[in-house]
């Protein structure tokens, strides 16, 4: 990113570190005290990281991000890269380019009973766009290569979101952003880099949907800080003002966000939560306590009026809120104010009859989603046809997991809302937001969606993740002085999580190893076992192929892509009877 210098245009200034008294226009208030400098936050005086300068943070970041998924540059394209890349006509020159925005992400018109709706058309267009430059399809590796420089781009570019969430908007006497927080930034970015969990998204082709919308995801981000800060003159003090250029960028960068995947409509709601919890430092504990005392902030209200700072808040949320709202319109209006029809092998608990499984089940999905996060070793191209069975009752010993969670959750939430009120509850709070706030379009919660698991939606609720592992870490450091036990098992992390993400990159080389390494973590899924059989079956290996279309069946007796297959060899074969 490039650096922010400080203009003279009289818009807003912020920052975060210490508690600090807000300026309004009266003094009595308490929020209306004289403003007071915050001090930087001590981030860096425990974490056992080394400290960087934001060009050898970023080549560190960018290095690790490519040493851990470089095994995918020359994979094939396999598995969902056949529909949207293989047979995708949009990417074909005789096809008119304005018809990539009349198109699903697999090609097909939107109006179409079929269409998933999953409307991505500046993704489709890189495709293309890579398609023109390859000269067609003979060459996957500069499909690939594309993934692995926008995983690291992003990388980079966490670098700096990090920087202002830790430490704040900081500049030197001449105006130009400082890295602030680079211990902690630098930790955050590379335990994002070599998260195994991204492999779906950088190693598949497809995953370049999540790539491109984080990119767009976090400019907004930044583009949303340096709306609060352009031309301040002190950033360690609440906004009273803001840029309205900046902001208006910020929302654009949303919108190109959405155009790459849905996901990226979340970014207005983090954007919100920085604002109002690192930007404004409104404690939860604090506001409660206002609305209880709902009577007496009234009365103050209506003989003070708003203060400043808070009138630009408002403002700047009612700004986030309508724009959201017009994107998501405007969306709903492309997919011909029609939600995606999917069928019960896709999401099984989502058609089940029976509240109770279908509760029970999808907060079990949230469970395998966090535990994917802290021990990313289960991985699967595909979670549906039987990998996850349902859950029917609360006598299922599975019903553990969640409740697991829902204790971990509900102690942060209460963390955060009588905690004391200092940076590290802050950026607590923050990181919940930022884990959270991205995973809602994938929850089943207001609208199905097409897969029980995928490890690839899990991409921009990791950069949450990070946040809150780094925070319990620097928590950690403050109180134990076993600093070189807390290096060591960072470093073994870091260390094995590119092991993992090396080995698992190799298998999402070819569609053998895919779907073969599919079977150590699903054999329930039916799915799999049909694609090892048609592998077999295309290979010649015809008794190894009926044997996995027969076990397929067996879990999914109404299979019809299998038992055409099986019915297709045994012809073949001669054994007309069973065919």
């Amino acid at each position: 990113m490039t650096t922010y210098r400080n203009h003279k245009a009289a818009n807003g200034i912020s920052g975060h570190n210490q508690p600090a008294n807000r300026k309004t226009s009266s003094s009595s208030d308490e929020y209306s005290q004289k403003k007071e400098k915050r001090q930087p936050p001590e981030w860096d005086r425990f974490l056992p990281v080394p400290k960087l300068s934001i060009e050898k943070a970023s080549v560190t970041v960018c290095l690790f991000a490519l040493l851990c998924f470089w095994r995918s540059w020359d994979g094939e394209f396999l598995f969902d890269d056949s529909e949207a890349i293989v047979n995708n006509k949009d990417l074909l020159s005789e096809t008119p380019v304005w018809e990539l925005f009349r198109h699903d992400f697999w090609g097909k018109n939107l109006a179409s009973k079929t269409s998933h709706k999953s409307y991505r058309p500046l993704t489709v267009l890189t495709f293309r766009l890579n398609h023109w430059f390859a000269g067609g399809l003979s060459q996957p590796w500069s499909f690939h290569a594309v993934n692995l420089l926008l995983h690291a781009a992003i990388c980079v570019q966490l670098l700096h979101v990090f920087s202002v969430i830790f430490g704040g908007v900081r500049r030197n006497a001449s105006g130009n952003r400082l890295f602030a927080a680079p211990r902690a930034s630098l930790l955050a970015a590379t335990l994002f880099a070599v998260h195994p969990v991204h492999t779906e998204s950088v190693a598949g082709v497809v995953g370049r949907a999540e790539l491109l919308c984080a990119v767009f995801f976090f400019s907004a981000f930044l583009c949303y800080v340096r709306s609060c800060h352009e031309g301040a003159q002190d950033p360690q003090c609440c906004p009273e003002s803001f840029s309205v250029r900046w902001l208006a960028a910020s929302v654009v960068l949303c919108a190109a966000s959405v155009l790459c995947k849905e996901q990226g409509i979340t970014a207005i709601g983090v954007c919100s939560a920085y604002d109002i919890l690192i930007l404004c430092q409104i404690d939860p504990k604090v506001f409660l306590s206002k609305l209880l005392a709902a009577d007496k902030s009234l009365q103050l209200l209506r003989k003070q009026g708003l203060p400043v700072w808070v009138r630009s808040l408002l403002l700047r949320q009612l700004f986030l809120g309508a724009t959201g709202a017009a994107i998501m319109t405007a969306r709903w209006w492309v997919m011909g104010s029609t939600p995606p029809a999917f069928q019960p092998v896709d999401n099984p608990a989502a058609f089940s009859k029976d509240l109770a499984t279908r509760v029970l089940t999808h907060n079990y999905v949230y469970a395998i989603n966090a535990w994917l996060l802290f021990f990313p070793w289960w991985l699967c191209f595909d979670w549906s046809m039987g990998c996850v069975p349902l859950l029917h009752s609360v006598g299922d010993p599975r019903v553990l997991a969640p409740v697991a969670l829902w204790l971990g959750l509900l102690g942060l939430l209460t963390y955060c809302v009588v905690g004391s009120a200092d940076n590290t509850k802050r950026v607590i709070t923050l990181g919940l937001a930022v884990l959270i706030v991205p995973f809602l379009p994938a929850c089943n919660l207001f609208f199905t969606v097409g897969f029980v698991v995928a490890e690839r939606v899990l991409y921009l609720p990791s950069a949450g993740f990070v946040l809150l592992v780094v925070a319990g870490i620097n928590v950690l450091c403050q109180h134990f002085t076993w600093k070189k036990v807390i290096q060591a098992f960072l470093v073994l992390i870091v260390f094995f999580n590119i092991i993992r993400c090396t080995v698992r990159s190799a298998e999402w080389g070819t569609e053998e190893a895919l779907f073969t390494s599919g079977l150590r973590v699903c054999p329930l899924n039916a799915k799999v076992h049909y694609n090892i059989g048609k592998i077999r079956g295309d290979q010649g290996r015809t008794d190894v192929a009926i044997a996995a279309y027969r076990h397929a069946l067996r879990l999914n007796p109404e299979y019809d892509q299998t038992m055409n297959n099986l019915a297709n060899i045994l012809k073949d074969r001669g054994e007309l009877g069973e065919a």
